[in-house]
């Protein structure tokens, strides 16, 4: 859900007093829309968020760890050079409206102290951040918009900035319990309380609608009470971060206990909004941002994937019609055995079939045009051709399987890849294996080497996991010893998984927490318990020519394990 003015409100009241006097010391942009400020204060350092999706607009203290682009944009070089050093003197929200104004003192360009102030506005599609300058103008803007009906709401570089024009509805943070009465006596019994109150009050969010007409058993005349009760709640401050789950799941959010689900949602409670804001849209955010980068190499992986497919069906067909191979065979040798029966000019042999048992009568058409002999030569010839194309269609379909194999643990790791570097590795990759073209102008993309996934057993055994197929390769050819273990999911695509024994044999439980991380890092992920491989390094090997990633392996031992997030982030190592 969107970020109410009431939830801003009581978020407000909780960002003031930790970064008012704070100094902004980093500024970065990892996404479009999404800025991060690092800034120290009287309560220590924090990274503070400021969001302006649409839908997703906010600005709270996180805990994420977000990465860079390799060139910042335009923007954040812009606020790098105005808000580094600069000191925020107050947090507020302008009018009661979905937005949040930071005050700053900062340095011009030549070095004298000057007031600028930074705007987040919340408000759906039309979310930004403007940093605007003293006099009031707006020195540049996350967005710019330049809205040819609206004068005055001209969001560009040295215009003046307006608040947005105000909605025509009476504020609720401007109401007071004396005007409930008349307002609800002046409202029409026929409409829900929930579209009547969302249609006359601005800052109420639909739930918040919903939740008040619910308490009040949707009646009008009990309708009283409850606004009043949340008067006093804005009044005295009296808000409490509220998270709402359905199986577990964040759905929603509130600044008080929801009730209207009843035991189908779960309220909990979070210590503050930030951690509830942080929470709420971490893993979502994560999930769509990975679904944004991986879309191009998805949709060109799937491309050749699907192109492969259909060039696997012709050749299957083609091979289905070599199967006819022997049978022309068994007609050129009955035809030449019977040659002394034949002149030209005939149009079919009629002889017994030697070849079944009875030897019933067969009949072979002939081509009248030809001689006997130049029949069965045709024949001959046919056989041989099918024979050829049969061995040759064998040995281009096993190629395609097994590319078509690779291709789908591409995928895989694609949509399990967790950052940008992992998508670059994988791009490489895909390059070094001819399904991507390389770069003909520009500087070549520089990749820093990733090492593989590294995890610590609860035994104290180094867990390595590979994060592509090359790292796959180089982790069980070059890293691995003879003497370590190898581990990976059966007949699942997945990543290769290396127990470093270190000469020693390790315990049962480091063989399960390893299977369960071979598991984790597969196609499996989501299906329950499924079998995993165990065997020596020496027992793995690479065949010649094969595609990253395929190896083949003896005196294995299996076992069945299912995957375990939380096992996952227990044991993997901390950078």
């Amino acid at each position: 859900m969107p970020l109410d003015a009431i939830c801003l409100q009581a978020l407000t009241a909780e960002l003031a007093p930790k970064l008012e006097g704070a100094k902004i010391e980093k500024v970065q942009q990892p996404e479009r829309d999404l800025l991060l400020l690092s800034v120290r204060g009287k309560a220590g350092s924090g990274k503070l968020l400021l969001a302006a999706g649409t839908g997703s607009a906010r600005v709270h203290f996180t805990a994420e760890t977000m990465e860079n682009p390799a060139e910042p944009p335009m923007f954040c070089m812009l606020l790098r050079k105005h808000l580094v050093g600069a000191r925020i003197l107050a947090v507020t929200q302008p009018a009661h409206e979905r937005m949040l104004r930071i005050e700053l003192e900062a340095r011009d360009e030549m070095g004298d102290v000057a007031g600028k102030a930074l705007i987040v506005e919340m408000i759906g599609r039309s979310s930004n951040v403007i940093l605007v300058g003293s006099d009031g103008r707006i020195i540049d803007c996350l967005r710019r918009m330049d809205f040819a009906g609206d004068e005055l709401r001209r969001l560009l570089p040295g215009m003046i900035y307006r608040l947005p024009p105000a909605q025509d509805k009476r504020s609720i943070f401007e109401l007071n319990e004396e005007q409930i009465p008349g307002l609800i006596a002046s409202a029409d019994p026929s409409v829900p309380i929930d579209r009547w109150l969302l249609g006359h009050f601005s800052g109420l969010s639909p739930l918040i609608c919903r939740e008040i007409a619910c308490r009040c058993g949707e009646r009008y005349d009990a309708l009283a009470p409850e606004m009043e009760r949340l008067l006093a709640r804005l009044r005295t401050g009296d808000f409490c971060p509220t998270m709402l789950l359905e199986d577990g799941a964040p759905r929603d959010f509130s600044f008080m206990e929801i009730q209207q689900y009843g035991a189908r949602m779960e309220n909990r409670r979070c210590e503050s909004f930030s951690e509830l804001l942080d929470f709420f849209y971490a893993q979502r955010e994560r999930a769509e941002r990975q679904r944004r980068r991986s879309h191009d190499l998805l949709r060109t992986v799937r491309t050749a994937r699907d192109r492969l497919q259909r060039k696997l069906g012709v050749q299957r067909e083609e091979f289905r019609r070599t199967e006819s191979r022997e049978e022309v065979r068994k007609k050129a040798e009955l035809l030449t055995a019977n040659l002394y029966r034949l002149k030209k000019g005939d149009r079919e042999l009629r002889c017994e079939d030697y070849y079944q048992e009875g030897s019933p009568e067969i009949v072979i058409p002939l081509d009248v045009l030809k001689t006997p002999q130049q029949n069965a030569a045709a024949l001959y010839k046919e056989y041989n051709k099918l024979k050829a194309a049969a061995e040759h269609l064998r040995v281009l379909l096993a190629q395609g399987e097994q590319q078509l194999d690779y291709l789908e643990s591409v995928l895989d790791q694609i949509e399990r890849a967790e950052s940008e570097k992992d998508l670059a590795e994988l791009r490489r990759e895909l390059t070094e294996t001819g399904y991507l073209k390389k770069q003909k102008k520009g500087k070549p993309e520089k990749i820093k080497a990733q090492g593989p996934l590294a995890y610590c057993s609860d035994d104290g055994y180094e867990i390595l996991v590979g994060r592509n197929n090359l790292q796959n390769d180089e982790l069980t050819t070059r890293i691995a010893r003879r003497t370590d273990y190898w581990l990976h999911t059966q007949k699942v695509h997945g990543s290769h998984v290396i127990i470093r024994c270190e000469g020693t044999e390790p315990p049962a439980r480091t063989f399960e927490q390893a299977a369960s991380l071979a598991v984790y890092h597969s196609q499996g992920r989501e299906g329950g318990k499924i079998p995993v491989d165990v065997a020596m390094v020496r027992f793995v090997r690479k065949p010649s020519g094969a595609l990253p990633g395929k190896v083949i392996y003896t005196d294995y031992q299996t076992i069945l394990s299912q995957a375990d997030v939380a096992l996952a982030e227990r044991l993997q190592k901390k950078k």
